[in-house]
């Protein structure tokens, strides 16, 4: 490889491929390779203005190094990258391609660290390989629909789904974290062997690494350069109301209107889909909501918040459709029917990464929502979700879905955070089932999507939640009891529910919702196929829903969550200044008690609550792993020294939860 340095940025070349790597905030390196003329200059999830830092570079004939801070590369003559943090060796490329200067193990098998496999017509299919780490464990990345929290050994889809959000940020037990900067669809895996990270199309490799001495400080590090969020609303840290459909105006102000009767501050109300017409008109149907305005002034005036339900969806029906498709707003496809999206209707989904489609949705939603009164948004369907996940036929403004369809979601948060911004509004808050890097700083409250009413998804939903924050979304949330298949009138489901009431009271927002069963509700309107009548909705999901014992369980815990609301908002504050999650693995507070970074069921809610939800049926007590220091058991006052396990009891109408003292 021939080595050149220009100005902050050490230059590789070697076979057309051209390598550069640059400080990128502090003790960071962004790593670029192509095999292009020029790069293609896509910041992609590295946006903020930041200062980049002073790099110390040194070529050689054999080799070159580069430091910035605490972190350094050595590139050796076949260009395999060797990261080093205060001298130490936190990561090294893979590379077995007849170089015995990188491995004394078999150098023959012609497998070289940063491949791309040209795909005929353009771009490359890029796989890059790292080698192991024994010992390591990793964690961020976003939510999967797995049980493990840590993710060595696992292989991951780089792909957005629904119930699966992909940020493709890890951070390692070894002391570092790593972007894999790339929007593409494709994969990642955290073998034994070896690490790999693919992307299925694209023109370059683009990755970032930082090296800190504490998993606080590289999450800090991370946010400064992919942005945080702002300081969000602190009205809304109370109990949120959703059902399947609310279906009417009246039967939103009835709801409202039975809490108020129980003395029960509602914050948030939701209207969920099908409240339009069509999708894709982005409207109430006046049949069932004649009077948006006066519904959301009776909420406003009783202290409640409107949020509703928008989809990217556009049925070739609507009113827009034809104009959406004649601009070129909406997505296409690489071969066969246009669809995209058929859930009740024929639908094309809007396509965020054209600036003029963002404003075009905003603009309506403005008129036909925001004009109203309604104060934050529910960015649903966000990945987008397509019929069949058929990535390879589908195409953007931006490009094919295979090179860039991850930051969809992002891009669908920023269309109402621009709109919502130009406004004035500095409230902006907005729930979307998706997001990638750095969606956070769009004031966005992501959730783990449609999972099931099962022990199973509660038990994987913590795990979802800690490394969510990990990977830089401060605000996380769930469906209280999970969305589907959730029969009320059974004891299976109504234990669970108030367990998972328990467990939502620490996390960052609250919210009541699910599309319950038993589903006997008849529709409004059996004459049509379309509009706000016509389709089924689920039972109840409200407090009162499952009888007195679980309301006066949720109500009891309820009280509780308001007590938190002023500490809530301190971590609000702290999660836009610094970037760290209210939500907590242990290992971010306690990093030097090797016990933290293997539990998976407890967790810290911000840094003076320890929480430790019950997650399997018939539980009356459970163990909880106390650090080092003096605990005290926010129920009866009883304090603990750290430093080992205690049995807890857990009765049904509480989990254990300790304050530092």
């Amino acid at each position: 490889m021939f080595f050149a340095q220009d100005g902050n940025i050490l230059i590789g070349k070697r076979e057309g491929e051209t390598l550069r790597i640059e400080p990128w905030g502090n003790n960071a390196l962004r790593v670029r390779s192509t095999m292009y003329p020029e790069f293609t200059g896509n910041n992609w999830g590295l946006e903020e203005d930041i200062d980049h830092g002073s790099a110390k570079i040194e070529t050689f004939d054999d080799h070159a190094t580069i430091e910035n801070g605490n972190i350094s590369a050595h590139i050796n003559n076949s260009g395999v990258i060797t990261f080093f943090k205060n001298g130490q060796k936190i990561l090294k490329e893979y590379y077995r391609s007849y170089d015995a200067s990188v491995t004394k193990e078999s150098i023959c098998l012609k497998l070289i660290a940063r491949n791309f496999k040209p795909i005929v017509g353009g771009d490359y299919k890029l796989t890059m390989r790292f080698e192991p780490n024994d010992d390591e464990k990793i964690f961020g990345m976003g939510c999967y629909q797995q049980k493990y929290m840590d993710l060595k050994g696992c292989v991951l889809e780089l792909a957005q789904r629904n119930s699966q959000t992909s940020i493709p940020f890890a951070l390692s037990s070894k002391g570092f974290g790593f972007l894999w900067n790339n929007p593409a669809v494709g994969k990642a895996s955290f073998g034994k062997n070896y690490t790999e990270f693919e992307a299925y199309a694209t023109k370059e490799l683009d990755y970032w690494i930082v090296a800190e001495d504490t998993p606080v400080e590289i999450i800090e590090r991370y946010t400064e350069v992919t942005g945080r969020a702002p300081v969000i609303r602190n009205d809304v840290f109370g109990l949120w109301q959703s059902r399947l459909r609310y279906r009417t105006q009246e039967e939103v102000l009835s709801v409202a209107r039975k809490y108020k009767e129980l003395g029960i501050k509602l914050d948030v109300i939701v209207i969920d889909f099908f409240h339009w017409t069509r999708q894709g008109d982005w409207q109430f149907d006046p049949e069932y909501w004649p009077d948006p305005k006066a519904m959301i002034d009776e909420l406003h005036a009783g202290g409640t918040k409107v949020i509703v339900s928008v989809w990217p969806s556009v049925d070739k029906k609507s009113i827009h459709f034809y104009e959406m498709w004649d601009k070129g707003y909406l997505i296409r496809t690489e071969h066969g029917s246009n669809q995209t999206y058929d859930y009740q209707g024929d639908c094309v989904e809007i396509d965020c990464t054209n600036p003029e489609a963002r404003q075009y949705i905003w603009d309506i939603c403005k008129k036909n929502y925001y004009d109203y009164g309604i104060d934050m948004f529910w960015l649903d369907n966000a990945e987008p979700d397509f019929g069949v996940y058929d990535f390879d036929n589908y195409r953007y403004r931006m490009g094919t879905a295979l090179s860039c369809s991850n930051i969809y979601p992002k891009l669908y948060a920023k269309a109402f955070y621009d709109g919502q911004k130009a406004d004035g509004n500095d409230k902006i808050f907005s729930l979307i089932r998706c997001g990638w890097v750095g969606s956070q700083k769009y004031g966005t409250l992501l959730w783990n999507g449609d999972i099931q009413s099962t022990w199973e998804a509660l038990q994987s939903a913590v795990g979802q939640g800690l490394n969510m924050g990990i990977a830089g979304i401060p605000w996380w949330n769930t469906d209280v009891a999970g969305f589907m298949n959730g029969d009320m009138t059974t004891d299976y489901f109504k234990e669970l529910a108030q367990r998972w009431f328990e467990f939502a009271i620490f996390t960052p927002i609250l919210r009541l919702h699910g599309d319950r069963e038993p589903m006997n509700i008849p529709a409004l309107d059996t004459t049509k196929d379309w509009g706000g009548g016509y389709l089924h909705t689920g039972a109840p999901t409200e407090m009162w829903a499952c009888g007195d014992e679980v309301f006066n369980v949720m109500k009891k815990n309820l009280e509780l969550r308001e007590s938190l609301v002023p500490y809530i908002d301190e971590l609000n504050k702290e999660a836009h200044k610094t970037g760290l999650p209210i939500m907590r693995a242990m290992f971010l507070e306690f990093p030097e008690d090797a016990k933290c970074w293997e539990l998976d069921d407890q967790y810290m809610f911000g840094s003076k609550y320890l929480v430790a939800p019950v997650l399997e049926a018939g539980v009356t007590q459970r163990e909880v792993y106390l650090p080092e220091g003096k605990w005290e058991d926010i129920r009866d006052g009883k304090v603990y020294e750290g430093g080992g396990t205690v049995k807890a009891p857990a009765p049904i109408d509480s989990i254990p939860v300790f304050k530092r003292v």
